[in-house]
């Protein structure tokens, strides 16, 4: 099992950082880069505690499937989703939001257990931890822009 944590200090209120990381349609906007469009569940908006919806991305250059299932949600500080059905044989990504005066520190934490056994393990350490890692910085750069500016009207 691999673990990933990434942390982005955003000069925002932690509930709407919480509501900006449950935007779908801001998570759209922070995936561009690998082509990720939603084809499943819920679309548009932000989600609730078991809402589920499924993303196609291209990764690595090949096209894949992955559906997400919020499984924990305690607003305005955390939230968790689990991969339903995806390329990982198990991952989960939890999201921590602390209040810290006038800021709040988002924290992700991911972690995924990648198929093929010692292969598998061997990809991890040399390729996917240091993909995952920046995909999260990526997106948090994203979520603290939308957050820092009248932006975050548009997505939630």
């Amino acid at each position: 099992m691999a673990t990933i944590e990434v942390l982005t200090r955003i000069n925002a209120p932690q509930e709407r950082c919480l509501y900006l990381a449950l935007s779908v349609d801001l998570h759209a906007v922070s995936a561009r880069q690998t082509k990720e469009e939603i084809i499943a569940g819920v679309r548009t908006g932000v989600l609730q505690l078991h809402d589920a919806v499924t993303f196609r991305a291209r990764h690595f250059g090949i096209w894949q499937t992955l559906t997400s299932k919020i499984t924990a949600l305690q607003a305005p500080a955390y939230f968790r989703d689990d991969m339903q059905q995806g390329a990982f044989k198990r991952m989960w990504h939890e999201h921590y939001f602390e209040c810290d005066g006038a800021t709040t520190l988002m924290r992700d934490v991911f972690v995924f257990t990648s198929p093929l056994g010692w292969l598998g393990k061997l990809v991890d350490a040399l390729v996917l931890k240091r993909y995952m890692r920046h995909f999260l910085q990526q997106r948090g750069l994203v979520v603290k822009q939308y957050a820092e500016s009248n932006d975050w009207k548009s997505v939630i």
